[in-house]
């Protein structure tokens, strides 16, 4: 029964909250990349599309099905991805990953409120869904820098 009350507490009412207020979940009408991403072991879900301009995104919208673990890091994303280069999301991402394996330092502003996740890393099988939205985001950079040199 613990095993149970650890994971309920794990959904924090800040974790919720981020959650239930995601930003930037219309999907944009023309973007220069989009890219599904699925996490094999829950299930989460996540599509992004992104616009590049001077090599920092401009335009960024997502659509997320996943735990409230996966949402509160995609509302945390979605609220600070825009202006920001690949390096910036890169670090954020890095920083995320150590977090939760090696209990390392939260991601530096603008992606400090990742912190809220720390609880969740003593929960492996979450892990991928939270690093879902930092992970699609990167990818859909890559695939329109390499659309721009086409």
């Amino acid at each position: 029964m613990s095993g149970d009350t650890d994971l309920i507490k794990l959904y924090s009412g800040r974790i919720l909250a981020l959650a239930a207020d995601m930003p930037r979940t219309e999907r944009l009408a023309d973007p220069d990349a989009t890219v599904k991403k699925r996490s094999p072991l829950c299930g989460s879900t996540i599509a992004v599309d992104v616009i590049l301009q001077d090599g920092k995104i401009s335009e960024y919208g997502q659509d997320v099905k996943a735990c409230a673990l996966g949402q509160a890091a995609a509302s945390v994303v979605g609220a600070h991805v825009v202006g920001l280069s690949r390096a910036e999301i890169e670090a954020a991402r890095d920083a995320l990953r150590d977090m939760l394996k090696n209990d390392g330092p939260a991601p530096a502003a603008p992606f400090e409120d990742l912190e809220v996740l720390r609880p969740a890393r003593d929960y492996k099988n979450r892990h991928a869904s939270i690093m879902l939205a930092l992970e699609a985001t990167l990818e859909a950079i890559d695939q329109a820098e390499q659309s721009a040199c086409a």
